[in-house]
Formats: structure tokens, sequence, C-alpha cells
């Protein structure tokens, strides 16, 4: 599993998720989503966060308005707003686009993501 290296580190990751998708007993990771009750306390718990990582969902959009530091992971055909061939993005100065190219697995992207997040908080 690419995310057991990553979990077993010094960084420690909260799920802002909310649903029963989500296995709450994986270790290394705290799921307050489910305590939410509106976009304030997705907000305050954002505030509190080094680094958000999401795909495009309300969560990395409330980050990015916020100015959080964000990465957001994108289709091969995402929506027009994340223009084309680009790692930025305008409407969201704190962001970053991790894009799957279109014969890309998710488990690839997930890869990267671990070794930026190796690279950024060594």
């Amino acid at each position: 599993d690419w995310s057991s290296d990553v979990c077993s580190s010094d960084l420690s990751f909260v799920s802002l998720q909310k649903g029963s998708a989500l296995p709450v007993d994986r270790p290394g990771l705290l799921a307050i989503g489910e305590e939410f009750e509106d976009f304030a306390d997705t907000a305050a718990a954002i505030s509190e966060l080094d680094l958000v990582i999401s795909v495009e969902t309300s969560v990395a959009h409330l980050a990015g308005a916020m100015g959080s530091p964000l990465w957001i992971l994108l289709a091969p055909n995402p929506a027009w707003r994340w223009l084309r061939d680009r790692e930025d993005t305008p409407w969201y100065p704190g962001a970053r686009l991790l894009r799957r190219a279109p014969d890309e697995s998710w488990q690839s992207v997930a890869r990267r993501v671990a070794d930026d997040l190796r690279a950024r908080f060594a």
C-alpha cells in the first residue's frame, strides 16, 4: 500500500470527508468530517491544517477560497475552470493542480503525492 510509508512518517492525516465510505479505522488517519454540521465547521478545520489534498469537491473549493495551501487531484478531462496544461490556477493562488494523464492510474498519482509530501515536509 503506497500510503503506509507516508502514514508511518511524522505526518498526521485528517479526513474532512463526510459519509460512511471512509474507513475510519485506518491507522494514522483522524476522520473528523462526520462531526461537521456546516461549512463553518469545515472552514475552521481547514484553517488548522498545513495542506489540504482533495479531488474536486466542495472542500477543495472552500480551501481554495480561503487561500489555504491546496493540492487538487484532477481527472484527465477536468472541468473547464482548471484550464489546460497548468499546475496552478488563477482562481485559487494557493492551489496546485495534479493532473492524471489519460493512461495513468490514480495509484500512480497517489505515489506522486506521497513523494511530494515527503519532499515538502522533510
